[in-house]
C-alpha cells in the first residue's frame, strides 16, 4: 500500500504575529524551524515508511519546511516537485490584517465565516495592491484568469484536486512508488482540502478540521488510492494541543 504523508509547515513569521498571511512568502520561525526538524525525526522513526518523492507550494516556508525534516529524516536527495496549486488560501484583503483586530472591527461571526466556511471568501484584493503577488517569477507560467485576487475552501479544494489526480496520484501509483510514500509539506488549508476530498469530509465537518503546524499526518491508501489507515505521527495528544492552539489564534 503507498503512504501519504501530509505536513503543515511549521510556524512562519505571520504566524507568531498572528496575521493573515496567504500567498505571501515569509520564512519560518525559529520556532518553526525546531518544529520541521522534530517533523523529520517522527519521519524517520517510522520503520516502516520509505519516502520516495516529495511535493511542496511553492511559498518559503513549505519548502524549507521539507527541507528541513528532509535533511533531518536522511532523504535530502529526494526528488522535489513544487506547484501552485499547493499554495495557501489566498485570504485577499485581509492577508497581512491581525485576526484579533480583525475580529474586534468586523465581528467574530464575521471572521469565522472567512476563516473557516466553506464557501465565504474575504474581500478580494484591490487591482494594483502593494499586497498583490501575480507579478511575482514564481507564477510566471500560471494563466493570469488562475491567479486569485482572494479564495474561499471551496476555491482551493478546486484548484488541489486536479494537482491531486494528475499529479500526486500518479506518483502515488507508480511502480517504483509503490510501498513508499509520498509527502506533501503545504499549508493549512491546502491540506483542508486534500484531507476533505480523501476523506470524504463533509462541508460542515471541514469547518471543525484545524491543521496542527509541523507534525506529519500519515495516510495509508489501498491501490484504489482509498483511505485505510490515517494518524498523526507520535503523540496523539501533542497533535491536538496543536490543533487547539491553532484554533485560538483570532482570540
Amino acid at each position: 500500500m503507498p503512504d501519504l504523508i501530509l505536513l503543515r509547515h511549521g510556524q512562519s513569521e505571520w504566524n507568531l504575529r498572528n496575521l493573515f498571511t496567504g500567498w505571501q512568502d515569509v520564512d519560518l520561525t525559529e520556532t518553526g524551524e525546531t518544529e520541521a526538524a522534530a517533523a523529520g525525526r517522527l519521519l524517520g522513526a517510522e520503520a516502516d515508511l520509505d519516502l520516495r518523492i516529495v511535493h511542496t507550494s511553492l511559498l518559503t516556508r513549505a519548502i524549507r519546511t521539507a527541507e528541513i525534516a528532509l535533511h533531518e529524516a536522511g532523504r535530502s536527495w529526494l526528488p522535489v516537485r513544487r506547484s501552485w496549486r499547493l499554495n495557501e488560501r489566498h485570504y485577499g484583503d485581509l492577508t497581512g490584517k491581525d485576526k484579533k483586530e480583525t475580529a474586534e472591527r468586523f465581528g467574530r461571526e464575521q471572521l469565522l465565516a472567512w476563516r473557516r466556511s466553506y464557501d465565504v471568501p474575504p474581500p478580494p484584493m484591490p487591482e494594483g495592491d502593494a499586497r498583490d503577488v501575480t507579478t511575482d517569477p514564481r507564477y510566471r507560467d500560471v494563466p493570469a484568469e488562475y491567479l486569485p485576487r482572494t479564495e474561499c475552501l471551496k476555491d482551493v479544494v478546486a484548484r488541489a484536486t486536479p494537482y491531486f489526480r494528475d499529479v500526486i496520484a500518479e506518483d502515488l501509483q507508480r511502480e517504483s512508488v509503490r510501498g513508499g510514500a509520498v509527502l506533501v509539506a503545504a499549508h493549512g488549508n491546502s491540506i483542508r482540502a486534500l484531507r476533505m476530498m480523501l476523506e470524504s469530509i463533509g462541508e460542515d465537518e471541514i469547518a471543525e478540521l484545524e491543521i496542527p503546524t509541523g507534525i506529519p499526518y500519515r495516510v495509508r491508501l489501498d491501490h484504489e488510492l482509498t483511505v485505510v489507515e490515517a494518524r498523526y505521527l507520535g503523540d496523539p495528544a501533542a497533535a491536538a494541543a496543536a490543533a487547539a492552539a491553532v484554533a485560538r489564534q483570532a482570540g
